[in-house]
């Protein structure tokens, strides 16, 4: 069985929902390999809507084109490009789209909905949305959303006029190697069950082999990049999907001459320690035992 799945950009086919809204379902039940991850692209009609809903998994959504309204019991807020959001399991919650094109975003479901079970979703009463609000990163009271931008990944840029734009340490930015990684949904804003980041490689950015205990998606937006999974070798571009199950051995590099850029998705949520597992490391230690004899 393939332990992991690359979709590409062109492979797209968003298969109908509700009135004015689709999905395609690249990492769901059908999946090898992918037990805990439902990931998918989303979009939605102008003047479209979902009903008000509750789910009894966890919801991370990036918004990437249009604007989104997300109605809540606290109120309602519009989301755009560059905005993100968690939906807590059994958090009530509505979609519309109120803006004048179609809306998109990518969409990380942990752990996987089962249409055995009616996609795990349930028809909740929620009250009326009101005028929505636009998200407020630096309102400490903020405890379910957030943005991000490509200048956010620069790590040139992270002076305090950048960072003043979040009150939190959620500013942080990892960087390592010409990589660096920025968390967007995860333990620190909530969710118990996935997480979900930015990855941006320089055009010398390389990750060496590894594997994790642990579901990984990647849905790449800016550059040109090659992946490896499981030995088999795979170029990605804007649009492209690809899952790595747990055990398959991946690594990553920037084939061009600008950032490498994409949203990766983890579920579930990795353990404090031993998440990673290079394949450098123990074939280091492999030689050693040799060299004892």
């Amino acid at each position: 069985m393939s332990r992991h799945l690359v979709r590409r950009a062109d492979e797209a086919r968003y298969g109908p929902g509700v009135a004015g809204f689709r999905h395609w379902p690249v990492v769901d039940e059908a999946t090898p390999a992918a037990v805990h991850t439902g990931f998918s692209l989303c979009e939605m009609d102008s003047g479209a809507s979902v009903a008000p809903r509750a789910q009894s998994f966890e919801e991370a959504v990036f918004v990437t084109e249009g604007a989104l309204v997300l109605g809540t019991p606290e109120g309602a807020v519009l989301l755009g490009p560059g905005d993100y959001a968690l939906l807590p399991t059994g958090y009530p919650h509505a979609w519309r789209n109120e803006g004048g094109e179609v809306a998109r975003w990518a969409r990380m479901l942990a752990p996987q909905p089962r249409e055995r079970l009616d996609g795990d979703t349930f028809s909740v009463p929620l009250p009326e949305f009101g005028e929505p609000k636009p998200i407020d990163v630096r309102d400490p009271r903020n405890r379910l959303f957030g943005h991000i931008e490509a200048s956010n990944m620069d790590s040139g840029r992270q002076g305090q006029e950048q960072l003043a734009l979040s009150a939190s340490m959620r500013t942080a930015l990892l960087v390592y190697s010409g990589i660096t990684v920025k968390m967007m949904v995860d333990s620190d804003l909530g969710a118990q069950l996935l997480t979900m980041f930015m990855v941006q490689y320089e055009p010398d950015g390389v990750a060496g082999p590894h594997d994790h205990p642990f579901e990984e998606t990647y849905y790449f937006i800016e550059g040109e990049g090659e992946g490896t999974f499981d030995g088999e070798t795979y170029r990605l571009s804007p649009g492209d999907v690809a899952f790595a199950g747990v055990g398959c051995v991946h690594g990553f590099r920037n084939v061009g001459d600008a950032p490498l850029r994409w949203l990766e998705t983890q579920a579930p949520q990795p353990p404090g320690r031993h998440s990673y597992r290079f394949v450098r490391d123990w074939d280091y230690l492999r030689m050693r035992l040799g060299d004892n004899g």
